[in-house]
C-alpha cells in the first residue's frame, strides 16, 4: 500500500497495484483537484472520518449495465403511479447532506465526512458531479448523487426516507438515460442494488471502459 503525497496529485496505477481488498494507497488530501482525478483513474476515497484516507479501487468492481437494468412489477406499478416526481441537481446540498445523515445496516456512523461532503459540492459547481433528487409534493424523500465521467456514472451514495424512494429514483434516472450512459459504477456490493441488475465485473474490464470514456471528453 502506498503513502500519497500531500504536496503532490499522483496514485498508484490501479490496473498494475492490487492491494488488500482494493486498497491502493492512504493520506493524501480531499482536495478538488485529487478526487477528480482519482475518479478519472477508477479509485474512491471510503474511510472513517478522524483516521487516515483510504483509496481503493476494489477488483471485481460492481456495476450496472443500463440494459441489465431489472424492474420488478411491484416497482413498476409505482413508477406508473406516479407516486414520486424527480428532479436532476435541483438540490445537490440537500441529497448529499441527507446522504450523510442516512441511517446505514451494519454502520454506527458516516463514512462522508464534512470535508469531502464540501469537495462535492465544489464538483458539482464545477458540472463534474450531479444529484438525482426524489419528491412526494414538495418534500426531499429519495435521491442520490455520484460524478458524471463521459458515459460512466459513478454513484456514490443514495438515501430513502420512504420506502421505495431511493430505487424509484435510481429506475428513472437509468430508464432517462440509456442513451447517454454506457455504465453506472456501483463500486461495492449491496443487495439493493443486485436486485437492480447490478453485477460484479473484472477491475481490468471496468477500467478498461473507464479509460474509454476518459478518451471521449
Amino acid at each position: 500500500m502506498v503513502r500519497l503525497d500531500e504536496n503532490e496529485i499522483s496514485f498508484p496505477d490501479p490496473e498494475m497495484y492490487d492491494g488488500h481488498e482494493g486498497l491502493i494507497a492512504f493520506g493524501g488530501d480531499l482536495s478538488v483537484e485529487r478526487i477528480w482525478f482519482a475518479y478519472q483513474l477508477g479509485i474512491f476515497p471510503w474511510y472513517n472520518p478522524g483516521e487516515e484516507i483510504l483509496w481503493w479501487c476494489p477488483d471485481p468492481r460492481f456495476v450496472l449495465f443500463p440494459d441489465e437494468l431489472k424492474v420488478s412489477k411491484s416497482m413498476r406499478k409505482i413508477l406508473n403511479r406516479n407516486v414520486f416526481s424527480f428532479t436532476e441537481n435541483q438540490d445537490f446540498r440537500g441529497v448529499i447532506k441527507n446522504c450523510q445523515n442516512a441511517n446505514r445496516k451494519g454502520q454506527t456512523g458516516t463514512w462522508l465526512s464534512d470535508e469531502l461532503m464540501e469537495t462535492f459540492i465544489q464538483l458539482h459547481l464545477y458540472g463534474l458531479a450531479k444529484s438525482i433528487e426524489v419528491w412526494q409534493g414538495e418534500e426531499l424523500v429519495g435521491g442520490f448523487y455520484g460524478l458524471q465521467i463521459g458515459n460512466v456514472f459513478c454513484g456514490e451514495s443514495m438515501f430513502a426516507k420512504v420506502s421505495n424512494a431511493s430505487k424509484a429514483g435510481f429506475i428513472h434516472f437509468v430508464e432517462s438515460n440509456k442513451k447517454n450512459l454506457e455504465l453506472i459504477d456501483c463500486q461495492s456490493h449491496t443487495e439493493h442494488l443486485e436486485s437492480l441488475g447490478a453485477r460484479m465485473i473484472p477491475k481490468k474490464e471496468f477500467l478498461k471502459i473507464l479509460h474509454k470514456n476518459n478518451e471521449r471528453r
